[in-house]
């Protein structure tokens, strides 16, 4: 079968056997041809509460999956590779987090929403890339401890500086890979380009960019801005999307670093097999679990996150 043939294919098993297929932005270009949403990780899983199939197809990562069974439980939720972590969301765990709440009572907990569905369950509030600054403004302590990624903390911490934002060390080994000479090279080769960053990334490269947002905020500025030239900073898929959809405009990486290898294990192939019923893994999470991780969540909603 070639490219089109297994399209083709997956696009008439998920409509025969009621499924909706997920996709984060990060995916390969011919798996989000086969999407029925597209987007941020939060979004996706808004998204799949408000439709009506039984069961949902998460081409994305692990915690990624967990949201959306979080906000539909009652759905048949599938990763469609189950080697597919997130080294952020895995590198900090419920135990380590509840020690040092006990250390610092005073400090509400706010967590990244790249974090597993245990560690929300010792979380105060959720926050996206998105939503961060907002979230954590509209807080009344002034104490927060921010996990897990200090540069996303960092950058919000530079926004609010009337809160106390205590850091953990932790994020996103790729976009925190990318150095401050990175950036600098990026613009040197490409002066007539802005540079859209995402807060993933350190202090030093997000201050020399022109536009610093979630992945979907970089795509949407990128769309409508009135400029022709931008140099990507993040996921270097984002580069090949904007590319497709914006013909009449460049795209430049930051860096040639900048690949996820976990958003990259899903192959197309893996999704036929999941409309096929014979591949990917069930996600399965007790209803206390559910209960007790989507607190943090329900407060960032109340928040208006």
């Amino acid at each position: 079968m070639n490219i089109k043939e297994v399209q083709d294919e997956i696009i008439r098993l998920k409509k025969e056997n009621d499924i909706c297929i997920l996709a984060h932005s990060y995916q390969a270009h011919e798996i989000i041809e086969v999407a029925d949403f597209t987007g941020d990780s939060y979004a996706l899983s808004k998204m799949a509460a408000g439709v009506s199939n039984k069961t949902v197809i998460m081409c994305g990562v692990r915690f990624m999956a967990e949201t959306v069974k979080m906000l539909s439980p009652e759905k048949k939720v599938i990763l469609s590779s189950p080697i597919a972590g997130c080294p952020m969301a895995e590198q900090m765990d419920k135990d380590m987090i509840q020690q040092i709440k006990e250390k610092y009572p005073d400090h509400t907990v706010v967590a990244y929403i790249n974090t597993t569905a245990q560690l929300k369950t010792v979380c105060d509030v959720c926050v996206t890339s998105a939503s961060a600054v907002k979230i954590v403004s509209a807080l009344e302590n002034e104490n927060i401890l921010f996990i897990p990624d200090c540069n996303l903390g960092a950058y919000v911490a530079a926004k609010i500086p009337d809160k106390k934002i205590m850091l953990l060390k932790g994020g996103c080994p790729v976009h925190a890979a990318v150095k401050k000479t990175d950036a600098e090279n990026a613009k040197r080769l490409h002066p007539d380009a802005e540079l859209l960053v995402h807060p993933e990334c350190i202090p030093a490269v997000t201050e020399l960019a022109d536009y610093v947002g979630s992945t979907s905020g970089i795509m949407k500025y990128a769309r409508e801005s009135d400029k022709k030239e931008f140099i990507i900073g993040t996921e270097n898929s984002i580069a090949e999307h904007l590319q497709y959809e914006c013909p009449d405009k460049k795209f430049y990486l930051l860096s040639k670093g900048l690949i996820c290898e976990n958003m990259k294990s899903t192959t197309l192939v893996d999704v036929l097999n999941c409309v096929k019923g014979c591949g990917g893994e069930e996600i399965i999470m007790d209803a206390q679990t559910i209960a007790e991780a989507r607190k943090c969540i329900d407060k960032m909603i109340e928040l208006g996150g």
